[in-house]
């Protein structure tokens, strides 16, 4: 790449950037759904066309700002999943990355907290295919624990999933409590999860219950259907 070209590529990516940030900053005062391009151009200080050589339109950047908050805590999770330890450790581990990332990047997170369930369809769905890869990522990690030995891959998802549903009521619940409460929404959710993984140690010591209404069948009535009634 030549040195002119290189300077454009930056340039290219310190724009994008900058209508990232902008967006977020108007971001902490509505929804996406109503905010407009020329909003976020002016406050970027670029041009309407600038605009559109990044993004087809605002949807378009909401999925871009799912995409810098929660992509970037696939690799935070990931480690702290692949390093040794018991379940609760790893899970006690995770809640702090959490506190940290949603200390650092509050706008971030509520943004994700509005928009999870708010009216631009792409945003909605970018945002549930990352929390559903993050359980992906979750289960195939408790897969390999020995604590797991007989579970299905349908509730490793599930138990996955619950994780990073909790995960994601935390950062709600830090955002709402702010800095004097964070300590005491960490110990919680430690406590809970600490109730989940001793749920977990017996999830299949519960055994199928017997077919009761194959045991609870009546014998056939002989003189009723026309047999012959035995003496």
């Amino acid at each position: 790449m030549s040195h002119t070209a290189g300077i454009r590529q930056t340039q290219k990516l310190k724009t994008r950037q900058s209508l990232l940030d902008a967006a977020l900053l108007l971001l902490e005062h509505q929804s996406l759904s109503s905010l407009g391009l020329r909003e976020v151009t002016r406050a970027a200080g670029v041009t309407p066309t600038a605009f559109y050589r990044h993004f087809a339109d605002t949807a378009a950047l909401g999925v871009a700002l799912v995409e810098e908050t929660l992509g970037s805590l696939h690799g935070l999770i990931a480690a702290v999943l692949a390093e040794t330890g018991d379940s609760q450790e790893r899970v006690d581990r995770s809640v702090e990355v959490i506190a940290r990332h949603v200390g650092a990047q509050p706008a971030h997170f509520r943004f994700i907290a509005r928009e999870q369930h708010g009216g631009v369809g792409p945003v909605r769905a970018a945002i549930a295919a990352q929390l559903r890869r993050f359980a992906e990522e979750v289960a195939c990690a408790l897969g390999q624990e020995p604590g797991s030995a007989g579970w299905s891959e349908e509730d490793l998802l599930m138990l996955g999933g619950f994780y990073v549903d909790h995960m994601v009521m935390t950062a709600s619940a830090l955002l709402e409590a702010g800095p004097e409460r964070e300590r005491e929404v960490v110990r919680q959710t430690r406590r809970r999860l600490r109730l989940v993984t001793i749920g977990r140690a017996h999830w299949l010591d519960e055994t199928p219950a017997p077919d009761r209404e194959r045991d609870e069948t009546p014998a056939p009535d002989r003189e009723r259907d026309g047999a012959p009634a035995r003496d």
